[in-house]
């Protein structure tokens, strides 16, 4: 449980900073201050991480063979699609991700994925259960 909620902290941080840095993404928040727009961070991040883990691992075991073509590269552009899909998804509900266009999008997923990479090798410690959590 503990290593779902850093997860999901990680990720609302990570699309924080990826709001700030491309102009072209925003989050939308369900009412104005502080509490709901923080609420409306960890909420894109949940459907972000419920995407990801359901349909993306369904796209890259699909696709396998055109990650392999394509050295990799593909995994550009469907993490863009899905980063599109969460903001389609999270607009449904009235309020959420927006994304301008499929470039901002592009570089949105780009600069997600950085962020969050490196923020996982910051909070390893605490994504990995101890020694004595194992025994």
């Amino acid at each position: 449980m503990r290593r779902f909620l850093v997860r999901l902290v990680i990720n609302a941080v990570a699309l924080w900073l990826t709001t700030l840095i491309i102009l072209g993404v925003h989050v939308v928040s369900y009412a104005p201050g502080a509490g709901p727009t923080i609420l409306t961070y960890l909420l894109v991040a949940l459907i972000f991480g419920v995407v990801n883990g359901v349909i993306g691992n369904l796209i890259r075991i699909v696709a396998f063979p055109l990650y392999i073509l394509t050295l990799g590269l593909i995994a550009l552009i469907v993490n863009t699609l899905l980063l599109l899909l969460v903001a389609w998804l999270s607009t449904l509900i009235g309020f959420g991700l927006q994304i301008d266009t499929f470039w901002s999008g592009f570089w949105g997923a780009l600069v997600l994925a950085i962020i969050s990479f490196l923020m996982g090798l910051i909070f390893r410690p605490l994504l990995v259960p101890s020694n004595s959590a194992r025994r």
